[in-house]
């Protein structure tokens, strides 16, 4: 018989008792994200929510997935974690919120070498964040204790989202005409795009996030959550029709914005339509980013598009600055002439 010693589980690297922990820590904030259709608490092996089809006379449900990218370095890096979380929740529900969804739930999958409370308790905690203010229930996830698949310190997120929408009021575009007018909502900085170049240009000459931006810091202004629009289009849907919407991701405005055009249309828009954030002219400067390169990696400060007819204009503009945003006018929607591009920034 072997005389090795009897080896456990938390020896090899996974804590089972700290997971329990965890979730005990993170249980009220979750439950915050509570909607009524929402069967069970945490711990069960699914999520469990019940499609109010009462309510629905053809229910399409839309889903989405995604991560943070290696803004989740960045954040790692300067020990920020209060935000992380938001930042996926936004990235998965804006993209559903384009085909005019409501979110119903959302679940988040946290994996790391070793299970260190006091960075995924207000990971967690900012994800539950996310859900409250795009109205998603947070029902469930997995932590993951993986030794040897991460350095130490290390740890990757990511999100499911899952909304439904009727059938005959989904938006894809297919309603937008000639004249419409495009309507771009502010970013809250960079989102969770670009930060593979953002870390680069930093490291240049290895610049410190606490170095002043105009009225911010630099690791202020980076760090910055990805805005979460549920809440504002929401209300825009039930008062102005809306012909397309776009979320503006990798790749930038000009590319997203394509993604929901029809085939015969086009739309020019002004890149001076909307004052460009500081940070973003900093990483243009620090870089030595051409203007055509800013356009296609970063939001360059318009997080989410909007298309309406062109006499709901003012109607649309008062409804999304009540709700909290900053509305620019960005061009108008026109034919598309032969192979020319979809959307042309001048």
């Amino acid at each position: 018989m072997s005389q090795r010693p009897s080896l456990t589980y938390a020896e090899a690297g996974v804590d089972i008792d700290a997971g329990n922990r965890l979730v005990d820590e993170i249980r009220e904030p979750v439950e915050a994200t509570r909607r009524p259709e929402v069967i069970g608490g945490l711990g069960g092996f699914g999520g469990l929510f019940e499609l109010p089809v009462e309510r629905y006379r053809r229910p399409v449900l839309v889903s989405g997935t995604d991560g943070v990218g290696t803004k989740l370095r960045l954040a790692i890096d300067a020990q920020r974690f209060d935000g992380i979380g938001i930042d996926l929740v936004a990235m998965c529900v804006n993209d559903v919120l384009v085909t005019g969804a409501e979110p119903l739930f959302f679940l988040d999958y946290y994996a790391t070498a070793h299970l260190d409370a006091s960075v995924a308790a207000p990971v967690i905690k900012s994800i539950a964040e996310g859900c409250r203010q795009a109205g998603a229930a947070l029902i469930g996830g997995e932590t993951a204790e993986m030794p040897g698949m991460y350095a130490a310190g290390d740890f990757d997120l990511a999100g499911f989202c899952v909304g439904v929408v009727e059938y005959d009021q989904r938006i894809d575009g297919s309603d937008m005409a000639e004249g419409d007018v495009v309507l771009g909502l502010a970013s809250s900085g960079p989102h969770s795009n670009g930060y593979s170049l953002i870390r680069r240009i930093m490291a240049l000459d290895d610049t410190p996030l606490d170095k002043p931006l105009g009225e911010t810091t630099l690791g202020d202004a980076l760090l910055a959550p990805t805005r979460i629009y549920v809440a504002a289009i929401r209300q825009l849907l039930e008062r102005v029709e809306v012909h397309g919407m776009a979320h503006v991701t990798g790749g930038g405005l000009a590319e997203n914005f394509a993604r929901v055009m029809p085939e015969h249309l086009a739309a020019t828009l002004a890149r001076d339509a909307w004052p460009r954030p500081p940070v973003f002219d900093w990483l243009a400067e620090q870089g030595n980013v051409s203007e055509g390169e800013m356009a296609r990696t970063f939001n360059c400060g318009i997080g989410f598009c909007v298309v309406v007819p062109a006499d709901r204009v003012a109607e649309a503009t008062e409804v999304l600055g009540a709700a909290g945003e900053q509305v620019f006018e960005l061009g108008r929607v026109h034919a598309r002439a032969g192979e020319s591009e979809a959307v042309h920034l001048v």
